[in-house]
């Protein structure tokens, strides 16, 4: 099982990335996914969680307060991948970013604790210059 992040990078304050994570060895439509961050001597932290994708709704979404109304999460089966669009990113979202997968077999839920997931990518460092 490998989950591969990937879209970190320097941007100035008000600029945009896309982090990627695409999954191998697991079947990715029967997971959720959710992105967190870790800052330097922070904790890690929740960002964003996407359900599982079923017939037309592409998934149930849920945000940190802080990224709200400016990272979207979404999710593309056919591709195994999930993305987060961050936009106007400010200094302090500078962290390391994490992908992660929960096995589930509910179409609704969205995860936001680190031990509700089963699998989890390498990290992809994001920093945001003032």
């Amino acid at each position: 099982v490998q989950l591969q992040a990937s879209g970190g990078g320097l941007v100035q304050a008000g600029g945009s990335l896309r982090l990627s994570c695409s999954a191998s060895g697991i079947p990715f439509s029967t997971y959720a996914a959710g992105w967190f961050r870790q800052a330097p001597g922070k904790e890690r932290e929740f960002v964003a969680g996407i359900s599982r994708s079923v017939s037309r709704n592409p998934g149930n979404t849920d945000y940190a307060d802080s990224v709200k109304d400016r990272f979207t999460i979404s999710r593309d089966d056919a591709k195994r991948t999930v993305y987060l669009q961050m936009n106007n990113l400010q200094p302090e979202d500078t962290a390391i970013y994490f992908c992660a997968a929960a096995f589930t077999f509910s179409s609704i839920r969205t995860y936001t604790t680190q031990s509700q997931y089963n699998y989890w990518g390498q990290g992809t460092q994001v920093t945001v210059s003032s």
